[in-house]
């Protein structure tokens, strides 16, 4: 039974987080003076088991979900995660199974396990390819160089095309754009460009350190011409664009000035079994409480369909319309990225 909101946004897509934590502290996610060493992060028993996961996965297929991205904090922190991806191969109705990282422990070993298991496609961040740059802002002094020897291993394994995903921030990699660009052109992998956004309450977000998606394509097309492309696909977030001169293309993220809630088609499953509906969401919907005292799965489907018939989530564009006037409004609790996985 496909399913669709109040706004008649279907669900086509679900994130699950395999676990909260993460062993970067990059600042726009995982501030380390708030994740810091006494952090209290979710005890193994939380945790939604594989089989738990599996099960959801299969209730959300058979209501029109194909893609599935596996997400964190850092996923492979997840022990024993090709065990995961070999199980949601299974399902038919899937058609995209893919996975976000860091790349810190993405290993030509890893790699080829995780293609081996089914997973389709891989996505790595790099916020930099300037070392003081990039470990400023990963808070961990964690090099350039292992990521990229990462993106190498994912190639290797077939995972592709990969995608690379810059996070920019007013101050701290503005500057990075043009030579992330000029290493990732020709390449075959796509790099996209994100606005940073207010997700959760901890990032310190201001309106000012966001630099616009308009800027960054005017920034790329004034060095190598771009033309726009159209998307893959209905709700596809990254707006495309290709090379002129063919040499790959590159998308960009706006959920801060172009927002897209209109066609929004994703649900966000958190590492202990909570559905957050939208990536700004305050409140989740606990499915692993159905799960744990013996619900069918019927009645599991039923709790679906009630939690996203009512989805009416816009905050992107509520956001965008108050921002000039929101240093006065009130604080609104939001979920942190870490823990949804963006």
């Amino acid at each position: 039974m496909r399913l669709v909101d109040s706004l008649e946004r279907p669900l086509r897509d679900l994130r699950i987080s395999v676990t909260d934590r993460c062993n970067f502290r990059c600042t726009y996610c995982m501030p380390k003076e708030i994740f810091g060493r006494d952090f209290a992060f979710l005890p193994r028993a939380a945790l939604l088991t594989f089989e738990e996961i599996t099960r959801l996965a299969r209730v959300f297929a058979a209501h029109g979900v194909h893609k599935i991205r596996l997400t964190g904090g850092e996923p492979l922190l997840r022990r024993d995660l090709e065990r995961l991806v070999a199980m949601l191969a299974e399902i038919e109705a899937l058609d995209d199974l893919t996975l976000t990282t860091n790349g810190s422990l993405l290993t030509p070993a890893k790699a080829h396990a995780l293609k081996a298991a089914g997973l389709n496609r891989i996505t790595i961040s790099l916020d930099s390819l300037d070392d003081a740059v990039f470990m400023a802002m990963n808070d961990v002094d964690f090099p350039v160089a292992k990521v990229l020897a990462a993106i190498d291993a994912a190639a290797d394994a077939g995972l592709s095309p990969i995608k690379i995903d810059m996070v920019v921030k007013r101050g701290a990699n503005e500057q990075s754009i043009l030579h992330m660009a000029q290493h990732f052109r020709g390449t075959g992998h796509i790099l996209r460009f994100i606005e940073f956004m207010d997700v959760g309450n901890t990032n310190g977000w201001r309106m000012e350190d966001v630099v616009p998606a308009a800027e960054i394509v005017r920034t790329i097309d004034a060095a190598w011409p771009i033309e726009p492309v159209e998307p893959n696909y209905y709700g596809e977030v990254a707006e495309r664009w290709r090379y002129v001169d063919g040499a790959g293309e590159i998308g960009v993220i706006a959920s801060v000035t172009q927002p897209f809630c209109g066609t929004c088609t994703r649900a966000r499953l958190s590492a202990e079994g909570e559905l957050y509906t939208c990536l700004f969401s305050g409140v989740g919907h606990d499915f692993r409480a159905l799960l744990r005292r013996g619900a069918a799965d019927e009645e599991i489907s039923a709790f679906l369909e009630r939690t996203w018939g009512r989805r009416a989530d816009r905050y992107s564009e509520i956001r965008t319309a108050s921002t000039p006037d929101r240093a006065g409004s009130a604080v609104r609790r939001k979920v942190e990225m870490s823990h949804i996985g963006g």
